[in-house]
């Protein structure tokens, strides 16, 4: 069973996108079977580690697009890309210093609804922008 599912609400109609925010929801789902193996500790430490890696590649790729074509609201979607940066390297820092198996749970919750709203919020609001300027 999974934690989320990728559906057509969550797309920006930008196919690149779409397909790095599916991997996101895949990283969330193997640390949520994980969790629900008992395998929650040991996993998360790869998780993360995965994660911070990809987001970090992702908002890359996100902010050079929006920035070469121009996006008014680059700025207000770059702070957004830092806070998550900041709270999964946080995160990460509590599980290297020794936090419990909780935090598993603390880290999906967390990550599930932050990429619902910060897709369905500030990426929505780019798609159409990016579809005008032929990237789809």
């Amino acid at each position: 069973m999974s934690l989320m599912e990728w559906n057509e609400r969550l797309s920006v109609g930008v196919a690149r996108f779409d397909d790095e925010h599916k991997k996101l929801v895949l990283l969330i789902n193997a640390l949520f079977d994980a969790v629900q193996a008992g395998r929650g500790r040991e996993a998360l430490g790869r998780t993360l580690d995965e994660l911070v890696a990809y987001t970090k590649n992702h908002f890359v790729n996100e902010e050079a697009a929006l920035s070469r074509l121009g996006y008014p609201d680059l700025d207000n979607h770059r702070k957004e890309h830092e806070s998550l940066t900041r709270q999964v390297i946080d995160i990460q820092q509590k599980y290297h210093a020794g936090a419990s198996a909780m935090l598993s749970m603390e880290v999906m919750s967390f990550l599930k609804a932050w990429l619902v709203k910060h897709i369905q919020g500030s990426d929505q609001k780019y798609g159409p922008f990016l579809n005008d300027k032929g990237l789809r």
